[in-house]
């Protein structure tokens, strides 16, 4: 069963920049869905949820969707509608080609009052006599009817006569319920039949080419099959765009240890050489989370990872990792970084640390910005030149 997953919602919200929280529109289409879920209390601003061609049974979890305009489940398992009377601004429903018999469900649409558009053709109740005219007149604010305009005159001839065509309707409704419980005896036998029949032979690609050829019922069972037995065929023919690739590690640094300079995120960014220092500003996603950037300074380079992308930038002075500054707008979201460059006298008059190697984490600035964590700073406070080294004067 394929469930619908906030990766999976992500993965189709790149349009978003991956933020669901207010996503507008999203097309799950062809994902062979099994059932409506947790789309609701993710993206609750949808106006537009594209669900066709896969194979969803029942219409659910969509009542917290009170923008949601436009929704297509074409192509899917559902048998009767309802459960959409808490889609307040819905205007266009497209249910083609599911196996809906039970054609009174409609009624639970007369509450949607912004209901302009209902797709039903390709259903088994579109077949029943007088649907057109039932649908019509129990839906006044409908204004077309599977892609075909409703006239004031249709209308009216309709709404007469309502009562005689809705006994029609539910006498055929009824019919077509007690043949589907018929179809899914009959198909389950069929299955377990074939699925003997294809346990009993060893070659795979014969036992394949056996279920092709078996004959079958249009219904959901079947299609749901039939979907199952692609999924695994494209499993078998692709196994490695099944599996998730391990990401390439890049190189940070030369063999002779010079850092690189890298920007796997593509972010625009600003380098200014100063004479006292140097200012980096990089221009990150105006609403992603500060958690998910990671700044690292260190005496010739800078490195800020932004959701897992590495940014890395080498300079040719050194600067004071410790005296650096890491600032982010709360207007453009951009991070601002400034390096104090280490200047030579310095480097002749400052004194050795008892403890060699200490490192300490430097802290942003508090100026308003939203603060971003400095790790794995080098302190070089206390570092002086070795006894030898004569003085530079």
């Amino acid at each position: 069963m394929v469930r619908i997953t906030e990766e999976l919602v992500r993965k189709k919200s790149e349009h978003n920049e991956r933020m669901i929280s207010t996503l507008e529109e999203i097309s799950l289409h062809q994902e062979d869905i099994e059932r409506i879920e947790h789309v609701q209390n993710w993206c609750k601003d949808l106006k537009i949820l594209l669900l066709q061609s896969n194979l969803i049974a029942r219409l659910e979890n969509l009542h917290k969707l009170k923008r949601l305009e436009y929704l297509n489940l074409a192509v899917n398992n559902i048998e009767r509608v309802e459960n959409l009377e808490g889609l307040e601004s819905l205007n266009k429903l497209d249910l083609t080609l599911n196996f809906i018999g039970e054609l009174t469900g409609v009624e639970s649409l007369r509450g949607n009052y912004n209901l302009r558009e209902l797709l039903l053709i390709g259903n088994p109740c579109a077949d029943y006599p007088h649907y057109r005219d039932y649908v019509v007149a129990t839906l006044p604010q409908l204004q077309s009817l599977d892609s075909q305009e409703i006239t004031p005159s249709e209308r009216l001839q309709a709404q007469r006569q309502l009562s005689q065509h809705r006994a029609v309707i539910v006498q055929c409704q009824a019919n077509q319920a007690i043949e589907r419980d018929e179809q899914r005896v009959r198909v389950a036998e069929q299955q377990a039949a074939l699925a003997d029949q294809c346990a009993d032979i060893k070659d795979e690609e014969e036992r394949t080419r056996t279920f092709w050829n078996a004959k079958s019922e249009h219904c959901p069972e079947i299609r749901t099959e039939i979907a199952r037995q692609h999924r695994l065929g494209r499993e078998k023919h692709e196994p490695k765009s099944s599996q998730p690739h391990a990401k390439r590690q890049p190189h940070l640094f030369a063999p002779c240890g010079r850092p690189y300079n890298l920007n796997q995120a593509k972010l625009p960014f600003n380098f200014q050489d100063e004479p006292a220092h140097y200012s980096l500003q990089l221009q990150v996603y105006r609403h992603l989370d500060t958690a998910l950037i990671d700044v690292d300074v260190q005496t010739n380079y800078t490195r800020v990872i932004v959701k897992g992308k590495i940014f890395q930038i080498a300079y040719n002075e050194e600067v004071q990792p410790g005296e650096s500054t890491v600032q982010r707008s709360q207007t453009t979201g951009h991070l601002m970084i400034l390096l104090k460059k280490l200047k030579v006298n310095e480097m002749l008059t400052i004194k050795r640390s008892p403890s060699k190697g200490a490192v300490h984490t430097a802290t942003a600035v508090q100026t308003g910005h939203d603060p971003v964590p400095l790790r794995g700073a080098v302190d070089i406070a206390n570092i002086c030149p070795p006894a030898d080294l004569p003085d530079l004067i």
